[in-house]
């Protein structure tokens, strides 16, 4: 490896040749100057990392591999306060990069989110850890947030996917592996119950240009009470399936929805009816049936609401009382 030094003593005697050199030298030289000084920065880049249990504001969350995710609820999005810091990975966060954070998934793995208020569809790229405000279950960069219509709202309602080739062929590349072969699907637990919101029929596709300027480096961090953790990005572009291009959306129907604070799922009746009656002081509170994997599930559940912060008073409330596991779902 070069002394910083020496790459310093390059560029000095390239500024001396330039005094000497007419108008054509001059500008060659400065152009050498720049390409010896970018060769020198180390691209950003992260590890793969799953990680262990850990606790924000009284929840357990419970990082794993999980190729057969999906969830639907509300998604946030975050960057100023956060841009050129590190990530959970290691990587880089850029706030005009399409990227995200989430609590629980591998990093870096890759996602699809549909916008379900307006129909945009767009893959996103993992590797970072958050948001850990309770009522929200993915955080957008900012850029994530301008291509899926919802920067100005602040919160959109989304179903997220996980894309699991994708998700473990980064997997391979971030352990430091060739992009080979995909990795087998593996996956024990039961599956999170499918929503049925956004039906499949051909799509519309549409590239948005990135905004200009460039973003804010701030000297001090956020407090992440209610904020996502610090976000990360790296140069490896999200490609979903399909060859869908980085940075295009996709535009699909969407059904209406509601919002719903779900407090509990049993196979046993009995106890979820008799959950369904405490929570009945939250609000209008019943018991939904619903059939994964071959089993059947009662689910508890308080609404619907009309607005998400009805819906994130409630959901604290509830936590209060004791049931950690709520969790804002929409349907």
């Amino acid at each position: 490896m070069r002394h910083p030094r020496a790459g310093m003593g390059f560029v000095v005697a390239l500024v001396g040749a330039l005094a000497l050199g007419g108008c054509a030298e001059t500008e060659f030289l400065v152009n050498t100057a720049k390409q010896a000084k970018d060769a020198g920065r180390s691209a950003s880049t992260g590890r793969y990392k799953v990680g262990s249990p850990y606790q924000i504001a009284g929840v357990w969350y419970y990082p794993k591999e999980e190729w057969d995710y999906t969830e639907t609820g509300i998604a946030s999005w975050y960057g100023p306060g956060f841009h050129g810091r590190s990530t959970a990975n290691g990587e880089v966060f850029d706030e005009n990069d399409v990227t995200a954070a989430h609590r629980t998934l591998p990093l870096p793995s890759v996602v699809r989110v549909t916008n379900l208020g307006n129909g945009r569809s767009l893959v996103v790229r993992v590797n970072d850890r958050g948001p850990f405000a309770h009522g929200r279950i993915i955080d957008m960069s900012r850029r994530s947030a301008q291509l899926l219509g919802f920067e100005t709202q602040g919160t959109a309602k989304v179903k997220v996917e996980i894309l699991p080739q994708e998700s473990q062929r980064e997997k391979t590349i971030a352990s430091g592996g060739a992009a080979g072969p995909v990795l087998a699907s593996v996956s024990p637990e039961v599956p999170a119950p499918a929503p049925s919101a956004v039906p499949s029929p051909p799509v519309q596709v549409t590239r948005l240009d990135a905004p200009s300027g460039a973003a804010p480096s701030p000297s001090r961090r956020p407090v992440p009470s209610l904020q996502p953790a610090p976000s990360a990005t790296s140069g490896t572009a999200a490609v979903g399936a399909g060859g869908q291009p980085p940075g295009s959306i996709e535009t699909v129907p969407v059904s209406p929805t509601e919002i719903w604070i779900q407090v509990g799922a049993f196979e046993n009746g009995e106890n979820a009816q008799r959950l369904s009656v405490r929570m009945r002081s939250f609000g209008p509170a019943l018991v939904q049936r619903a059939a994964v994997a071959g089993r059947t599930f009662h689910r508890v559940r308080i609404g619907p609401m009309a607005e998400v912060e009805a819906a994130d008073r409630v959901l604290e409330q509830v936590i209060a009382a004791g049931y950690p596991g709520a969790r804002i779902i929409v349907d």
